[in-house]
């Protein structure tokens, strides 16, 4: 049964720890382990219990708890110098507002934007906010919190999914089991945007029949950065309409559309709220995170054709065109959105949405008219690339597969003139980087040079690691496995008494894992593209690997399938089975539920991050990454970022066997590849771990660990990423904006009628 209201009791605070709420609201406590460590003085095992979320953990403090503290001189001290750290944080230039502390911009501050709306159908921003699946999400969630360390003015556009994505448990048999939560914003760090009158404001999207769909919209302040999520579950919307932001990557064809039509246009109209109510500048930038945002560059033309000024439809898409940046990460044409042409003409008819834009334009801009489309659908990335005068990929590689895959939009023009450049994917630092590295670079060069060194990544920064010695470096990485064994045996004895195990069957876990033995981590979803079971290849070789009496190595797998992909479920299910065996299961776990919470223990805790896709299929694979800003090595398949930065000191490649192409040939490769990871392992990586001096360091892995940090650390930050896209494609898109919505959008007209005469007269020209 529906609950008829939902009431949501709130902790009082007394006033002195009123600053309490200020911390817990603003989600930079998610990256600012000085603000995390102030919440876990509040309750210990309440903030256990809370999983590390503040808003949970204040709404069970009891009121003695509180007396306490309001009256601890110490404690008041700590909070309030965490609040002033905070509001300094907010309101002090940075980098964007040209810093003394950064080097000056190109081109001057003034060239730089306003604002960009960047729009993503999910974001990892904490385990506390469950809003992604993937590594998309992560991404768009790094994006957010580096753009915030930076100073950049973004303004973050999504959905809240009353379900999030599903929490992962795993039955006697090792089969997969989805459980589905069910969150109440109330309860999460959000806020409701509010008409001047209190009211929740609204956004309104017309659907065919005559019915509308209303969405609430919540809003996360992710340090300098807002974060709108539009929420379908309002009281006033029929049941289906309710249900249109029900979970991530759920439901069929049209409710996916409808996923993607609020958040592209319902997007813009959240923006413009916020605008409103809020006073954020309007974005003169709009950057759409994949395909399933696309449909806002449908609602920014609408809003120039229907603003009475006298824009066309082709001067409309010009303008929108100019300050429109496009990135994609699928490098396959099956990972993208594909929708039946009559299904997207029906909603974009006289009686949907987009009052004043033809549905054939609408539909023309999603059309597959190339040699190898198909004419009957419309395809969202297709319509992406053609609303944005500029477009990415996520990595060297990935920007030449692209070029390649969409060349047919560009007829004529060989794949390397394809207009998609590449900006490769970085990682969160903060967020990603254990406590215990980070307090070791501020030993070495200063608190705020290391946050420095780990938000702008300028590579000065990183230096002074050379200097560290080796006994520090080592005794540094044991503390991080040791931190992960204690972790793996506690969710392993957990999965196990999910599984129906007792207590009594499960003294064998007290063994899991060696703090002093080789690990490995392999963690990712589990497409078939991702090869979660390669390493079970030759089970036999795999073994020998696990039980060598010198050399022994261990490995840590986590991974969730789609709940539809039964393929998928069957490789986890494989997985765990080996795992379960007695025989090795103190050598290798897999650990369910994987998520934020998960990965960092894991990124910090592994020797060596595995990857191991088909190439070229992983479009950038950033886990890999995470793992090296913590000393770890890259053990991959040279694909996504790891084919443009691996130098042959800073990890090791898996040979791959790229001439086994042909559908027939794919377990040949698979076996190939898999004999290259197990000599690889054996020959190369278990010798240099194990082989210890007169001073029992393993002083050649050192170096080699060292070498990462020092490279590849100002490398992989997503701060390198967003100052990439500042510099390369923001500030571009904002001058082109500028330029074309000059005087009533004159420029733009004129482009537009320059195109069209041009096309008029194609035909005629001769050589």
């Amino acid at each position: 049964m529906k609950a008829i209201r939902r009431f949501t009791v709130r902790t009082v605070l007394p006033e002195a720890l009123q600053p309490l709420g200020e911390l817990a609201q603003n989600l930079r406590w998610a990256w600012h382990p000085e603000t995390r460590e102030l919440f876990h003085t509040v309750d210990p095992a309440g903030w256990r219990a809370a999983g590390g979320d503040p808003v949970r953990l204040l709404g069970t403090v009891s009121a003695e708890r509180l007396a306490v503290l309001a009256a601890d001189r110490r404690f008041l001290r700590r909070l309030d110098a965490a609040v002033e750290d905070l509001r300094d944080y907010l309101a002090n230039p940075r980098w964007y507002q040209g810093s003394p502390a950064h080097a000056p911009l190109p081109g001057g501050k003034d060239a730089l934007p306003a604002a960009i709306a960047y729009f993503s159908p999910e974001f990892g921003i904490t385990a506390a906010l469950p809003q992604y699946s993937g590594g998309l999400g992560i991404l768009a969630g790094d994006h957010l919190k580096s753009a915030s360390d930076l100073g950049v003015p973004v303004v973050g556009v999504g959905l809240l999914y009353r379900h999030g994505y599903f929490r992962q448990s795993l039955s006697r048999e090792g089969w997969q089991q989805e459980h589905y939560p069910v969150l109440d914003p109330n309860e999460l760090p959000l806020t409701l945007l509010r008409e001047e009158s209190g009211a929740p404001a609204l956004v309104f999207l017309a659907l065919p029949g005559g019915r509308m769909l209303r969405a609430r919209v919540w809003k996360a302040q992710v340090g300098r950065v807002p974060l709108l999520l539009l929420d379908s579950d309002v009281e006033e919307n029929g049941a289906a309409e309710r249900g249109v932001t029900d979970r991530l990557y759920g439901g069929g064809s049209e409710h996916r559309l409808l996923q993607e039509m609020l958040l592209g246009i319902g997007g813009v109209r959240a923006v413009r709220l916020h605008q409103r109510l809020a006073g954020h500048p309007e974005p003169e930038v709009f950057h759409t995170n994949e395909g399933h945002a696309g449909f806002l560059g449908l609602e920014r033309i609408r809003e120039m054709v229907t603003a009475g000024e006298g824009t066309d439809f082709d001067a409309a898409l010009e303008a929108v065109r100019a300050g429109t940046v496009f990135t994609t990460h699928t490098p396959v044409p099956a990972g993208i959105d594909r929708f039946d042409r009559d299904l997207v003409a029906r909603h974009f008819a006289a009686d949907g949405e987009l009052d004043g834009v033809e549905v054939e334009r609408v539909l023309r801009l999603g059309a597959e008219d190339y040699p190898g489309g198909d004419p009957r659908v419309f395809n969202m990335a297709v319509m992406g690339l053609r609303l944005a005068q500029r477009a990415n990929g996520v990595s060297t590689l990935h920007g030449s597969v692209s070029r390649t895959m969409f060349a047919g939009l560009w007829p004529g023009f060989d794949p390397e003139e394809v207009p998609i450049t590449s900006i490769t994917n970085g990682v969160h630092a903060p967020t990603w980087v254990a406590p215990e590295v980070l307090r070791l670079g501020a030993r070495q060069i200063g608190m705020q040079r290391a946050e420095d060194a780990m938000a702008v990544g300028a590579a000065e920064h990183w230096d002074p690691v050379a200097g560290v010695p080796d006994g520090v470096i080592w005794e540094l990485r044991r503390t991080l496995r040791e931190q992960l064994v204690h972790e793996v045996r506690r969710r392993v004895r957990a999965s196990w008494r999910q599984r129906g195990a007792a207590d009594a069957e499960l003294g064998w876990v007290d063994d899991v894992l060696d703090p002093d033995v080789l690990t490995v981590g392999f963690a990712r979803r589990v497409p078939s593209y991702k090869r979660l079971t390669l390493m079970l290849r030759d089970r036999a070789r795999l073994t020998e690997l696990l039980l060598h009496p010198e050399r022994p190595v261990q490995i840590v797998v986590a991974g969730k399938a789609h709940p539809a992909d039964d393929a998928g479920k069957r490789l986890v299910q494989e997985l765990v089975r080996f795992a379960d065996d007695p025989k090795v299961r103190h050598r290798i776990v897999f650990l369910p539920d994987y998520d934020m919470a998960m990965a960092q223990h894991l990124y910090p805790g592994c020797d060596v991050w595995l990857n191991n896709p088909l190439r070229p299929l992983e479009a950038c694979g950033t886990s890999g990454m995470k793992s090296a800003l913590n000393g770890g090595l890259n053990l991959s398949v040279l694909d996504g970022w790891w084919d443009e930065w691996f130098d042959g000191d800073n990890g090791w490649a898996i040979p791959t066997a790229d001439g086994c192409t042909a559908e027939g040939d794919t377990d040949r490769r698979d076996a190939i590849e898999a004999a290259a990871l197990y000599d690889l392992l054996s020959g190369q990586v278990a010798p240099r771990f194990y082989d210890r001096g007169s001073s029992g360091l393993p002083r050649r892995w050192i170096e080699m660990v060292r070498h990462t940090l020092t490279t590849l650390g100002p490398k992989v930050l997503a701060g390198r990423m967003v100052r990439d896209y500042v510099e390369r494609l923001y500030a571009p898109a904002a001058r082109a904006h500028r330029t074309m919505t000059a005087r009533g959008a004159r420029p733009a007209a004129e482009l537009a009628r320059w195109k069209a005469r041009v096309r008029a007269a194609w035909p005629k020209v001769a050589v």
